[in-house]
């Protein structure tokens, strides 16, 4: 019994192990990913040392090994695409999103629902699911530069304001020209953690790899 027992050991791990060592491999070298939770206090994020405190954080307990990461946010005097090294940046399965910054800021980049995954490989619901989640913090515009006035007092306030969103899924109402660009969709009703729930998000932020 025991050596029929030891060979099906020896064949469930070669067939469990090459996947396993896969996917360690691809969040080992993991350089971009939507967080998976939210910091629970609407926009108010603690400024942008706050919100690359927790992308670091998230991406060290999936096993992100080094690298100095940063939350793709814009406030007074800084923009997002500075922020965020010069790529390219791939996700937790290993697909690259972007090979530059040029390439981030055009049609050619490779966000989707599909491939704009968590620091763990899980998948943010979009629009037509419940909830949909899609809204994704970014204070921007479609350039990566600052959006005045949409950063909900550089990520310190949850109450009255807006804060600029991108739709992850690149999808949005055919009413709304912007509905499918990944950082520049529109801005929130508010600043609240209510308020962004109300608009299709929960407080998630993009996260990249610096260097």
């Amino acid at each position: 019994m025991k050596p029929i027992v030891l060979a099906a050991s020896a064949a469930l791990l070669l067939t469990v192990t090459p996947a396993s060592f896969a996917q360690d491999a691809a969040q080992d070298t993991m350089s971009f990913f939507v967080t998976s939770v939210g910091l629970g206090d609407g926009a108010n994020l603690g400024g942008l040392d706050g919100a690359d405190a927790h992308c670091q954080q998230l991406a060290e307990a999936a096993g992100a090994s080094g690298g100095e990461w940063r939350a793709y946010l814009s406030a007074q005097g800084v923009h997002a695409k500075d922020r965020i090294g010069t790529g390219p940046w791939t996700n937790a399965a290993g697909e690259t999103v972007a090979n530059n910054i040029d390439e981030l800021h055009s049609d050619g980049n490779n966000i989707t629902k599909a491939s704009a995954l968590t620091e763990t490989g899980g998948t943010i619901s979009g629009r037509g699911d419940e909830p949909n989640q899609h809204d994704i913090l970014t204070g921007s515009n479609a350039d990566g530069t600052l959006s005045e006035g949409n950063t909900c007092g550089d990520w310190t306030m949850n109450g009255e304001g807006s804060a600029m969103v991108g739709h992850h899924d690149r999808m949005g109402p055919e009413t709304l020209p912007t509905g499918t660009s990944w950082n520049a969709a529109h801005p929130s009703r508010g600043c609240g953690q209510e308020a962004l729930i109300g608009t299709g998000g929960n407080g998630y932020f993009y996260c990249f790899r610096a260097n």
